[in-house]
């Protein structure tokens, strides 16, 4: 494999801590719910780890850094997890962001484990230093696009904003379901509710996917279209999971549900999954979301590398094919899938689910990947 020059991390005798740098948004514009749950899932991995006696002996140390949503600033971080000596840098919800992390990463020769962040083309170009969890975009966003096919929408209307992920997805569908005899078509996320109603009255969309941040603008949005008698019959969608958190419901209530999105959990956990999700429920005070199980798995997956290769940078990167750890969601392995520039698990249990009308606390299984 060829390795640019780095330092080793970590490699020390002394039984100090193992240090593994965490990329988390964990203030505005980020999505600091997101966060919360990332961090927790990781927090309680690294505890478990310590708890049975760490790292043949040596205690795992997370070294948090808030990236805020902001590319530049996770990169500074990269720069600044790899001068302290981090074995490795985890973590990361947004997409773009991760994508600022991995490039830099990769240029350090630092090994990064991606938890959360979906976007394809996470590096330029492939890279040995890179392995991610989630599932790739193009996977998660053509299931979805199977689910919309299935459910009779054939008008798909796209409320986005500017970025490479939301651009990313709605090619996605567009090549999807064009084929099939769909439409896909964009609206600007800077028209007025009421414009936007309008907008989609006027070309006829049985459905709207909401590919905007949230709270703003998507809340304003949903209580408009909810609000208009002429799109009673409009399907209000979310790839990309906003409602997963408590935070949606708070906000829009009733309002909140029946809007479908994508979560990367299997239709029922096992044993682990069960336990891990009983102590996340304690320490969020709330159900804990999918990203949550995708910070404990990366926690997981790392301690079995770094108990079997060690801590050199280099042994890491070189060991993602041969991982193989039971994850909370299934085992987990690593490999080369088309298309795909980083080591990727093929494929994380995905389903599109909704939170149920009659009960908004309840999700609904609607479609399964």
């Amino acid at each position: 494999m060829n390795m640019p020059p780095s330092p080793s991390g970590a490699e020390h005798t002394d039984g100090s801590s193992i240090r593994l740098g965490a990329l988390v948004p964990l203030t505005r514009p980020g999505w600091v719910e997101a966060g919360r749950h990332l961090l927790a899932g990781l927090d309680l991995a690294v505890r478990e780890v310590n708890d049975a006696g760490g790292i043949d002996g040596r205690p795992l140390e997370l070294v948090v850094r808030d990236t805020a949503a902001d590319p530049e600033r996770a990169a500074a971080a990269v720069d600044e997890l790899a001068h302290l000596g981090v074995a490795a840098v985890v973590g990361e919800y947004h997409s773009v962001v991760a994508r600022a992390a991995a490039a830099r990463a990769d240029a350090l020769g630092v090994p990064f484990l991606c938890s959360s962040a979906v976007l394809d083309a996470l590096t330029e170009e492939p890279t040995e230093w890179v392995a991610r969890l989630a599932p790739a975009q193009s996977y998660g966003w053509r299931i979805y696009a199977d689910f919309l096919f299935h459910a009779g929408r054939r008008r798909i209307a796209v409320v986005t904003q500017p970025s490479v992920y939301w651009a990313s997805g709605t090619r996605v569908l567009r090549d999807h379901l064009v084929p099939c005899g769909g439409t896909v078509f964009e609206l600007d996320a800077t028209l007025t509710p009421e414009a936007l109603c309008d907008a989609l009255v006027d070309h006829g969309a049985t459905a709207l996917l909401l590919l905007v941040g949230h709270p703003e603008p998507a809340v304003p949005i949903v209580r408009a279209v909810r609000g208009d008698r002429r799109l009673a019959e409009v399907l209000i969608g979310a790839p990309a999971g906003q409602p997963e958190f408590a935070g949606w419901a708070a906000a829009l209530g009733e309002e909140g549900a029946g809007i479908p999105f994508l979560r990367y959990l299997p239709e029922r956990l096992g044993p682990l999954g069960e336990r891990v999700g009983k102590e996340l429920r304690e320490r969020l005070g709330e159900a804990p979301s999918f990203v949550a199980f995708e910070g404990w798995d990366t926690v997981a997956v790392l301690a079995a590398v770094l108990r079997s290769h060690g801590t050199d940078r280099a042994a890491i990167a070189e060991s993602w094919p041969r991982v193989a750890v039971e994850g909370t969601r299934g085992p987990i392995q690593f490999s080369r899938t088309p298309g795909i520039s980083v080591w990727q698990w093929a494929w994380t249990p995905l389903q599109v689910v909704d939170r149920d009308p009659a009960e908004p606390d309840r999700f609904r299984i609607l479609h399964a990947g």
